[in-house]
């Protein structure tokens, strides 16, 4: 049977730590050396993505699902489970479940291997020049005419870039064609259009 087989009937189908079973995937708790059940999970999108910060702590969300599934007898739960605690222990009730979670010292080494415990609930967003959030795929309008580096190319202001990339190591920079040419472009200088 296929590790996400075996992963949907333990979880029933259902997000492991959200209960949630809208939109669920296989989802890998790093670090790990080769996938089995224990290090991977089942989990939604919206758990997905305030995991890897792609999306804003929802506190409430959390509140309501993690005190109950840290008690999971599956390891990378209890693992994911620790560490978004950890990410909010600035709310009280995570603190709370927090000081009666346990994990043994291989789970806590596991726990602690990425260091995103220590990375609290700050989410780095790709955001263009008026704070609005930029997803792939977007159209952006420039708010300032650019010379392209390497190129005779000048993108005048008002140009309209259609299907943005995220540049994932860097929020400040997105990928964009402009006259055929896919150039890397500072989010502070264009506007989301629509």
């Amino acid at each position: 049977m296929k590790l996400e087989e075996v992963l949907l009937q333990r979880s029933q189908g259902v997000c492991e730590l959200c209960a949630s079973n809208t939109d669920t995937q296989l989802f890998e708790v790093l670090p790990q050396d080769t996938r089995y059940a224990d290090n991977c999970l089942i989990a939604c999108a919206k758990c997905v993505a305030q995991i890897n910060k792609k999306e804003v702590l929802d506190s409430s969300h959390w509140s309501k699902c993690l005190p109950e599934s840290m008690w999971s007898e599956v390891p990378s739960v209890q693992v994911a489970a620790w560490r978004m605690l950890n990410r909010l222990r600035n709310e009280s009730w995570a603190t709370d479940s927090l000081d009666m979670l346990y994990l043994d010292d291989d789970r806590l080494a596991w726990a602690k291997a990425t260091g995103d415990h220590e990375n609290d609930s700050v989410v780095l967003l790709h955001k263009d020049s008026n704070g609005q959030v930029l997803q792939t795929g977007d159209t952006v309008v420039l708010t300032k005419s650019l010379d392209v580096k390497g190129s005779t190319l000048n993108a005048k202001m008002g140009t309209v870039v259609k299907n943005i990339r995220l540049v994932e190591e860097n929020t400040d920079q997105i990928e964009g064609r402009i006259e055929g040419q896919v150039i890397v472009i500072l989010t502070k200088y264009v506007r989301k259009q629509g």
